[in-house]
């Protein structure tokens, strides 16, 4: 079906171009070509499971972790700075594992980093549940972090370069939306084991500890997985093989290319740092993510101490349900829309929509003083606030990194974006217990409204890429931060020239 038709005008590629570059011409559809245009299949869904798997354990660990910290500190009789370090550690390792691993992954390969970063998820989270003490528990949650922070550059660019232009948004927010089910067993999980009797010590340590099941489940899965073809084919310049392993993993939905896209080569650090319009992109990528984190993971990880301000008498069990409400009546209901229907909206006007919606409640709340009084409209006008982040800003950060950067700095344009964003998680973990006991609940409502304010202004840096292939999007550079250079190929009568792919 995506082959090339029988005698169908095709390119002569020459060997190399008068640089001595390769300089490739298709004389046909390339690997990438038939995968900008492949239909969503089953080894899409396929590639979204195994990559979600990652996120879950992200989503399950963050909704957890409150609970956990909780009992920890009645058990430990930790000071409110020690139990925010147990709380923050594994955000604190996710901020330099995106860094390391997304660095890595543009060096080596998607897939050998795409494994190791599953084994040590697994190891952060076995570690975490027998920790014996304060100092190891932190040690423990901080190489969790360092998992799941490799995990989201690597499974946001694998599933991107993976999928097609029409649907990229959706397969990459599909990865994501995984955390909506961590939303939900990560409250459930905590409410059975409370409620069992077994004691407030082992409840924390199964809490922790069941964080490694999801991990190992999926090693041995994505062991098996081939090497994200793009990057096989244009950074490491093996076409034929990307194109026999993608024609083998997806069952012969994408048949074999007759033609070599353009080959980019690796992009150097220095360069990519050193480039205006990378600096653009990652101003916007990170800078949005930054303060989306900053709000989001701050109010979220402190949600009960909030709710116990709206109302004193709560008990933790009442304000874990409030929470899950929270996240199944508006959360899930938000992922589930924005992967739907992001690709017609377009992925960064969605972020724009999010932001403006946070933005609104987040300082609504913060201005009328009776919102936070009742509990009531106080968690209706959260719970929109929820709805939009998941259907916004939570999506879009993850979605737009994996789009905008050219594939031999993908992942470490991903990195620095999922990493700097940890680092706004980070902060708010430990600023927002202090903002409420400094300037009360409504005064960090209001600092979490301007940082969404600020996060619509730095979205403008960003393209839009929906319904585009990722290379017109991203555009293709070479070593030296310049584009690789076309041959044209020589016309005859009975031949004519075919159009060439665009790169920009």
């Amino acid at each position: 079906m995506l082959a090339p038709a029988e005698g169908e005008n095709r390119l002569v590629r020459p060997a190399t171009g008068p640089d001595g570059l390769s300089d490739p011409v298709p004389d046909g559809p390339s690997v990438i070509d038939l995968l900008n245009e492949a239909p969503a299949s089953k080894f899409h869904r396929r590639t979204v499971i195994i990559s979600g798997v990652g996120f879950f354990t992200d989503a399950y660990d963050l909704f957890v972790i409150g609970t956990a910290a909780t009992l920890v500190a009645l058990q430990w009789h930790l000071s409110t700075l020690q139990t925010s370090w147990v709380t923050g550690a594994a955000i604190l390792g996710a901020f330099v594992g995106a860094f390391t691993f997304g660095r890595i992954a543009d060096i080596i390969g998607r897939k050998k980093v795409y494994v190791t970063v599953a084994v040590i998820m697994i190891l952060g989270a076995v570690a975490s549940a027998f920790a014996p003490d304060f100092i190891l528990l932190v040690v423990a949650r901080l190489v969790l972090g360092l998992g799941i922070g490799g995990d989201y550059p690597v499974s946001a660019v694998f599933m991107s370069e993976y999928s097609n232009r029409q649907d990229r948004g959706r397969l990459v927010g599909l990865v994501f939306s995984m955390q909506a089910l961590g939303l939900i067993v990560g409250p459930l999980v905590a409410l059975l084991l409370l409620s069992s009797g077994i004691g407030d010590g082992l409840t924390w340590r199964l809490l922790l500890g069941f964080g490694a099941i999801p991990a190992a489940a999926v090693v041995y899965l994505r062991s098996k997985m081939p090497e994200s073809p793009r990057y096989l084919a244009q950074v490491q310049g093996e076409s034929a093989k990307a194109a026999q392993q993608l024609t083998q993993f997806s069952d012969g939905v994408i048949a074999q290319p007759t033609g070599s896209g353009a080959t980019s080569g690796r992009l150097q650090l220095r360069s990519f740092l050193s480039d205006r319009r990378m600096l653009k992109l990652i101003l916007g990528t990170a800078g949005a993510w930054f303060l989306f984190d900053y709000a989001y993971y701050g109010n979220t990880l402190s949600l009960p101490a909030i709710l116990k301000e709206v109302n004193p008498t709560a008990s933790l069990e009442t304000k874990l349900l409030w929470s899950l409400g929270i996240f199944a009546v508006f959360a899930v209901p938000g992922y589930l829309l924005a992967v739907s229907r992001m690709d017609r909206i377009g992925h960064r006007r969605l972020q724009f929509i999010g932001f403006s919606v946070m933005a609104g409640s987040f300082l609504v709340l913060a201005i009328v003083p009776a919102l936070t009084q009742h509990v009531a409209p106080f968690l209706a006008i959260l719970g929109l606030s929820y709805f939009f982040i998941q259907f916004g800003p939570n999506m879009t950060t993850f979605v737009l990194p994996s789009e905008v950067y050219p594939v031999s700095v993908r992942t470490t344009g991903h990195g620095l974006a999922a990493g700097i964003g940890k680092l706004g998680a980070f902060v708010g973990v430990f600023l927002v217990p202090v903002l409420q006991d400094h300037i009360g609940l409504r005064g960090l409502l209001a600092v979490a409204g301007a940082s969404a304010v600020a996060g619509f202004a730095v979205t403008t840096l960003l393209p839009e890429p929906a319904g585009r292939t990722l290379e017109d999007v991203s555009g293709t550079l070479v070593a030296d931060g310049t584009q690789p250079r076309q041959v044209p190929p020589p016309a005859s009568d009975a031949d004519p020239p075919v159009p060439r792919l665009k790169v920009i």
